[in-house]
Protein backbone atom coordinates (compact mmCIF):
# COMPACT_ATOMS: atom_id res chain seq x y z
CA UNK A 1 0.00 0.00 0.00
CA UNK A 2 1.33 3.44 -0.64
CA UNK A 3 2.13 5.19 2.05
CA UNK A 4 0.50 8.54 1.43
CA UNK A 5 -2.89 6.41 0.67
CA UNK A 6 -1.68 4.91 4.49
CA UNK A 7 -1.34 8.30 5.96
CA UNK A 8 -4.61 9.31 3.85
CA UNK A 9 -6.59 6.65 5.36
CA UNK A 10 -4.56 7.96 8.98
CA UNK A 11 -6.01 11.26 8.59
CA UNK A 12 -9.62 10.44 7.89
CA UNK A 13 -9.55 8.54 10.88
CA UNK A 14 -7.72 11.20 13.79
CA UNK A 15 -10.86 13.48 12.42
CA UNK A 16 -13.65 10.84 12.54
CA UNK A 17 -11.68 10.11 16.52
CA UNK A 18 -11.87 13.97 16.93
CA UNK A 19 -15.36 13.84 16.42
CA UNK A 20 -16.58 11.53 19.38
CA UNK A 21 -16.25 13.81 22.18
CA UNK A 22 -18.04 16.34 20.43
CA UNK A 23 -20.62 13.91 19.36
CA UNK A 24 -20.73 12.65 22.98
CA UNK A 25 -21.79 16.37 24.09
CA UNK A 26 -24.15 17.32 22.33
CA UNK A 27 -26.33 13.81 21.09
CA UNK A 28 -29.90 14.39 22.57
CA UNK A 29 -29.07 18.29 22.70
CA UNK A 30 -31.26 20.54 20.78
CA UNK A 31 -29.45 22.96 17.76
CA UNK A 32 -31.14 25.95 15.83
CA UNK A 33 -29.18 26.75 12.61
CA UNK A 34 -30.16 29.86 11.37
CA UNK A 35 -29.73 29.46 7.29
CA UNK A 36 -30.93 32.07 4.54
CA UNK A 37 -30.39 34.96 2.40
CA UNK A 38 -27.14 35.05 0.90
CA UNK A 39 -25.87 32.25 2.81
CA UNK A 40 -28.11 30.24 0.94
CA UNK A 41 -27.30 31.14 -2.88
CA UNK A 42 -24.83 28.48 -4.05
CA UNK A 43 -26.89 25.27 -4.73
CA UNK A 44 -23.79 23.05 -4.15
CA UNK A 45 -22.93 24.38 -1.02
CA UNK A 46 -26.33 24.40 0.23
CA UNK A 47 -26.41 20.88 -0.68
CA UNK A 48 -23.44 20.45 1.47
CA UNK A 49 -24.61 22.44 4.13
CA UNK A 50 -27.85 19.80 4.30
CA UNK A 51 -26.10 16.95 4.07
CA UNK A 52 -24.33 18.50 7.44
CA UNK A 53 -27.64 18.39 8.54
CA UNK A 54 -28.48 15.44 7.76
CA UNK A 55 -24.93 13.83 9.18
CA UNK A 56 -25.98 15.78 13.09
CA UNK A 57 -29.42 14.38 13.00
CA UNK A 58 -28.15 10.65 12.08
CA UNK A 59 -25.56 11.35 15.49
CA UNK A 60 -28.40 12.27 17.58
CA UNK A 61 -28.26 15.73 17.78
CA UNK A 62 -32.21 17.68 17.33
CA UNK A 63 -31.24 19.91 14.81
CA UNK A 64 -33.41 22.47 14.08
CA UNK A 65 -33.54 24.62 11.03
CA UNK A 66 -34.72 28.23 10.59
CA UNK A 67 -34.86 29.92 7.34
CA UNK A 68 -34.82 33.33 5.62
CA UNK A 69 -35.17 33.67 2.08
CA UNK A 70 -34.72 37.24 1.22
CA UNK A 71 -33.02 36.75 -2.66
CA UNK A 72 -36.37 34.62 -3.69
CA UNK A 73 -38.61 37.06 -2.18
CA UNK A 74 -37.08 39.89 -4.22
CA UNK A 75 -36.49 37.81 -7.47
CA UNK A 76 -40.76 37.14 -6.82
CA UNK A 77 -41.91 40.47 -6.50
CA UNK A 78 -39.42 41.50 -9.77
CA UNK A 79 -41.81 38.73 -11.44
CA UNK A 80 -45.43 40.11 -10.51
CA UNK A 81 -43.76 43.77 -11.45
CA UNK A 82 -43.73 45.06 -7.35
CA UNK A 83 -40.51 46.67 -6.74
CA UNK A 84 -38.63 45.45 -3.40
CA UNK A 85 -38.84 48.07 -0.52
CA UNK A 86 -36.46 49.10 2.03
CA UNK A 87 -36.70 51.12 5.21
CA UNK A 88 -33.08 51.04 6.81
CA UNK A 89 -32.53 47.74 5.64
CA UNK A 90 -35.80 46.10 7.09
CA UNK A 91 -38.23 45.06 4.49
CA UNK A 92 -41.45 47.36 3.68
CA UNK A 93 -43.72 44.11 4.07
CA UNK A 94 -47.63 45.26 2.68
CA UNK A 95 -50.13 43.14 1.69
CA UNK A 96 -49.17 42.43 -1.52
CA UNK A 97 -45.65 41.91 -0.17
CA UNK A 98 -47.14 39.42 2.84
CA UNK A 99 -48.74 37.10 -0.01
CA UNK A 100 -45.67 36.82 -1.68
CA UNK A 101 -43.29 36.36 1.44
CA UNK A 102 -45.75 33.67 2.68
CA UNK A 103 -45.63 32.01 -1.14
CA UNK A 104 -41.64 31.40 -0.94
CA UNK A 105 -40.91 31.29 2.68
CA UNK A 106 -43.75 28.55 3.40
CA UNK A 107 -44.26 27.42 0.10
CA UNK A 108 -41.16 27.12 -1.69
CA UNK A 109 -38.15 27.56 -0.03
CA UNK A 110 -39.11 25.44 3.32
CA UNK A 111 -39.97 22.87 0.94
CA UNK A 112 -37.17 22.98 -1.16
CA UNK A 113 -35.09 22.26 2.41
CA UNK A 114 -37.29 19.57 3.36
CA UNK A 115 -36.93 18.05 0.41
CA UNK A 116 -33.40 18.28 -0.46
CA UNK A 117 -32.90 16.97 3.49
CA UNK A 118 -35.05 13.99 2.76
CA UNK A 119 -33.12 13.64 -0.77
CA UNK A 120 -29.46 12.98 1.15
CA UNK A 121 -30.93 10.24 3.64
CA UNK A 122 -32.54 12.58 6.01
CA UNK A 123 -36.21 12.98 7.64
CA UNK A 124 -37.18 16.59 7.60
CA UNK A 125 -40.84 18.60 7.88
CA UNK A 126 -41.44 21.57 6.96
CA UNK A 127 -43.26 24.34 9.39
CA UNK A 128 -44.14 27.48 9.14
CA UNK A 129 -44.65 30.42 12.46
CA UNK A 130 -48.38 29.85 11.62
CA UNK A 131 -48.56 26.30 11.64
CA UNK A 132 -49.75 25.26 15.23
CA UNK A 133 -49.04 29.57 15.94
CA UNK A 134 -45.87 28.42 16.58
CA UNK A 135 -45.08 31.90 16.46
CA UNK A 136 -47.15 34.97 17.41
CA UNK A 137 -46.21 38.83 16.97
CA UNK A 138 -47.35 42.25 17.00
CA UNK A 139 -47.21 44.99 14.67
CA UNK A 140 -43.72 46.14 15.12
CA UNK A 141 -43.01 49.06 16.96
CA UNK A 142 -40.90 52.16 15.91
CA UNK A 143 -40.47 55.59 14.60
CA UNK A 144 -40.72 54.02 10.78
CA UNK A 145 -44.02 52.53 9.04
CA UNK A 146 -42.98 49.08 8.30
CA UNK A 147 -46.21 47.29 7.27
CA UNK A 148 -46.68 43.89 8.38
CA UNK A 149 -43.28 43.07 10.14
CA UNK A 150 -44.37 41.50 13.66
CA UNK A 151 -42.00 41.43 16.84
CA UNK A 152 -42.61 38.05 18.40
CA UNK A 153 -44.41 38.05 21.55
CA UNK A 154 -44.85 34.80 21.94
CA UNK A 155 -42.86 30.77 20.76
CA UNK A 156 -45.35 27.81 21.28
CA UNK A 157 -42.42 24.73 21.16
CA UNK A 158 -44.87 21.95 20.53
CA UNK A 159 -44.79 21.42 17.39
CA UNK A 160 -41.19 21.48 16.97
CA UNK A 161 -40.64 18.95 20.26
CA UNK A 162 -43.42 16.80 18.14
CA UNK A 163 -41.52 16.57 14.84
CA UNK A 164 -37.83 16.21 16.65
CA UNK A 165 -39.46 13.18 18.98
CA UNK A 166 -40.64 11.59 16.07
CA UNK A 167 -37.13 11.90 14.49
CA UNK A 168 -37.72 14.89 12.03
CA UNK A 169 -35.34 17.72 11.59
CA UNK A 170 -38.24 20.92 11.56
CA UNK A 171 -37.48 23.45 8.73
CA UNK A 172 -39.21 26.60 9.84
CA UNK A 173 -40.08 29.96 7.61
CA UNK A 174 -40.44 33.29 9.62
CA UNK A 175 -44.07 33.81 9.36
CA UNK A 176 -45.41 34.43 12.56
CA UNK A 177 -49.47 34.68 13.34
CA UNK A 178 -51.29 37.96 14.24
CA UNK A 179 -51.34 38.04 18.02
CA UNK A 180 -55.21 39.40 18.13
CA UNK A 181 -55.59 40.99 14.99
CA UNK A 182 -55.75 37.83 12.40
CA UNK A 183 -52.68 39.22 10.57
CA UNK A 184 -49.92 37.47 9.14
CA UNK A 185 -46.43 39.03 10.33
CA UNK A 186 -42.79 38.59 8.42
CA UNK A 187 -40.36 38.56 10.84
CA UNK A 188 -36.31 38.77 11.06
CA UNK A 189 -35.32 35.26 10.61
CA UNK A 190 -32.15 35.69 12.87
CA UNK A 191 -34.68 37.06 15.47
CA UNK A 192 -37.18 34.20 14.91
CA UNK A 193 -34.13 31.74 15.06
CA UNK A 194 -32.96 33.37 18.30
CA UNK A 195 -36.48 33.51 20.30
CA UNK A 196 -37.11 29.58 19.09
CA UNK A 197 -33.59 28.42 20.72
CA UNK A 198 -34.77 30.13 23.69
CA UNK A 199 -38.11 28.84 24.36
CA UNK A 200 -36.29 25.20 23.35
CA UNK A 201 -33.60 25.47 25.41
CA UNK A 202 -31.13 24.34 23.02
CA UNK A 203 -27.61 23.94 23.22
CA UNK A 204 -26.65 26.38 20.82
CA UNK A 205 -27.54 29.09 18.66
CA UNK A 206 -26.05 29.55 15.30
CA UNK A 207 -26.31 32.16 12.32
CA UNK A 208 -24.97 31.26 8.59
CA UNK A 209 -24.17 34.24 7.20
CA UNK A 210 -22.16 35.56 4.77
CA UNK A 211 -18.99 36.82 6.41
CA UNK A 212 -16.08 34.94 8.16
CA UNK A 213 -17.56 36.57 11.70
CA UNK A 214 -17.53 39.66 13.82
CA UNK A 215 -14.18 41.45 12.40
CA UNK A 216 -12.37 43.78 14.20
CA UNK A 217 -11.20 45.23 10.10
CA UNK A 218 -14.37 45.03 8.25
CA UNK A 219 -11.95 44.87 5.55
CA UNK A 220 -9.80 41.79 6.20
CA UNK A 221 -11.07 38.79 7.30
CA UNK A 222 -7.98 37.69 8.94
CA UNK A 223 -9.10 39.92 12.12
CA UNK A 224 -12.29 37.82 12.97
CA UNK A 225 -12.80 37.75 16.38
CA UNK A 226 -13.35 34.10 17.71
CA UNK A 227 -14.68 34.36 21.02
CA UNK A 228 -17.12 37.44 22.40
CA UNK A 229 -18.73 38.00 26.12
CA UNK A 230 -21.58 39.35 26.74
CA UNK A 231 -19.77 42.15 29.22
CA UNK A 232 -17.49 42.89 25.61
CA UNK A 233 -20.70 43.50 23.38
CA UNK A 234 -21.40 47.26 24.70
CA UNK A 235 -17.85 48.80 23.97
CA UNK A 236 -17.21 46.67 20.74
CA UNK A 237 -20.57 48.96 19.52
CA UNK A 238 -18.96 52.49 21.03
CA UNK A 239 -15.62 51.73 19.90
CA UNK A 240 -17.01 51.04 16.02
CA UNK A 241 -15.60 47.77 15.70
CA UNK A 242 -19.45 46.19 15.45
CA UNK A 243 -21.48 48.35 13.01
CA UNK A 244 -24.34 48.00 10.48
CA UNK A 245 -26.15 44.51 9.46
CA UNK A 246 -23.71 42.84 11.98
CA UNK A 247 -25.44 44.85 14.87
CA UNK A 248 -28.51 42.80 14.63
CA UNK A 249 -26.90 39.42 13.92
CA UNK A 250 -24.82 39.93 17.72
CA UNK A 251 -27.85 41.20 19.30
CA UNK A 252 -29.89 38.00 18.57
CA UNK A 253 -26.91 36.24 20.32
CA UNK A 254 -26.50 38.58 22.56
CA UNK A 255 -29.90 37.56 23.63
CA UNK A 256 -29.93 34.27 23.43
CA UNK A 257 -27.35 33.65 25.84
CA UNK A 258 -28.47 35.99 28.42
CA UNK A 259 -31.49 34.06 28.25
CA UNK A 260 -29.81 30.76 28.63
CA UNK A 261 -28.95 29.37 25.15
CA UNK A 262 -25.16 28.40 26.83
CA UNK A 263 -23.15 29.50 23.11
CA UNK A 264 -24.50 31.33 20.65
CA UNK A 265 -22.47 31.28 17.02
CA UNK A 266 -22.27 33.64 13.32
CA UNK A 267 -20.53 31.50 11.03
CA UNK A 268 -19.43 31.60 7.23
CA UNK A 269 -21.99 29.23 5.45
CA UNK A 270 -19.62 30.47 2.46
CA UNK A 271 -17.52 27.96 4.18
CA UNK A 272 -18.17 24.20 3.04
CA UNK A 273 -18.80 22.47 5.80
CA UNK A 274 -18.66 25.25 8.25
CA UNK A 275 -21.19 23.82 10.58
CA UNK A 276 -19.06 20.39 11.46
CA UNK A 277 -15.72 22.38 11.71
CA UNK A 278 -17.19 24.31 14.30
CA UNK A 279 -19.41 21.50 16.24
CA UNK A 280 -16.79 18.51 15.30
CA UNK A 281 -13.46 19.55 15.82
CA UNK A 282 -11.54 21.49 18.43
CA UNK A 283 -10.48 23.69 15.71
CA UNK A 284 -13.64 25.79 15.52
CA UNK A 285 -15.12 28.51 13.33
CA UNK A 286 -16.21 31.96 13.54
CA UNK A 287 -17.52 34.00 16.11
CA UNK A 288 -18.47 32.52 19.29
CA UNK A 289 -20.85 34.45 22.09
CA UNK A 290 -21.02 33.33 25.47
CA UNK A 291 -21.28 34.86 29.15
Amino acid sequence: MPLKDSLSKMEKAEIISEALPYIQRYHGKTIVIKYGGAAMQSAQLCRQVMGDIVLLALVGIHVVVVHGGGPEINEMLVKIGKKPKFVKGIRYTDKETMDVVQMVLAGRVGKQMAQLLGELGGKAISLSGMDGRLLTAKKQDGEDELGLVGDITHVEPAPITLALNGGYTPVISSIACGEADGEMYNINADIAASKIAIALKAEKLILLTDVRGLLRDASYEDTLIPTVTLAEVPMLKKSGILTGGMIPKVDCCVEAVRQGVPRAHILDGRIPHSLLVELMSDEGIGSMFLN
